[in-house]
C-alpha cells in the first residue's frame, strides 16, 4: 500500500501543477440578451431594462440609452416640424459573473410642450455598450 501511494504523488503533483499553470477561464463575448431586454414608455419618459453576457473578468460596463422622441398629433401623425428630438442617457453598470443588467431612461421635453391631445412616441431605439463597441437595436414605436 505504501508503494502504490508513492506512486500516486507524482502523478498528483503534475496535475497540480497544470492547473495552477493553466489558470481561469474567461468568457469573452460581449453581447446583449435579447428577450431579457425591454422597452416601456410612461407619459414622455422611456425606460431600457435589459442584461448583458459574455463580460469576462470586467468589472463594469457603460451603456448608452439613445433614441428619436416624436410628438404625434391627435390624428396619429408626426407634423414635420421642430417637435422631433434625439434623446440619450448613459449609465456604468456593475459586472457580475460575466453578467450585467441595465436600467436606462431618458425623457423628452418639447418647445412648445406635446400637450394634449398630442403624445409622445419613441423610435430608433437602441443600446450601444461603449465599453465592448456592441449595439442592440429595440424595434418598435413606444
Amino acid at each position: 500500500m505504501r508503494r502504490s501511494a508513492l506512486f500516486l504523488l507524482p502523478a498528483a503533483t503534475a496535475m497540480t501543477a497544470v492547473s495552477l499553470l493553466a489558470g481561469p477561464a474567461y468568457a469573452d463575448s460581449p453581447h446583449f440578451i435579447k428577450n431579457a431586454t425591454t422597452a416601456t414608455r410612461s407619459g414622455d419618459t422611456l425606460t431600457v431594462s435589459g442584461k448583458e453576457a459574455g463580460l469576462g473578468d470586467e468589472l463594469t460596463v457603460t451603456d448608452t440609452l439613445s433614441a428619436t422622441a416624436l410628438c404625434i398629433n391627435g390624428g396619429g401623425h408626426h407634423p414635420h416640424a421642430v417637435n422631433k428630438e434625439s434623446v440619450s442617457s448613459s449609465g456604468s453598470f456593475q459586472v457580475r459573473n460575466g453578467f450585467a443588467e441595465f436600467t436606462l431612461s431618458v425623457t423628452a421635453t418639447f418647445k412648445p410642450e406635446c400637450s394634449p391631445p398630442m403624445t409622445v412616441e419613441f423610435t430608433n431605439v437602441s443600446v450601444t455598450d461603449t465599453t465592448n463597441g456592441i449595439t442592440l437595436s429595440i424595434p418598435g414605436t413606444f
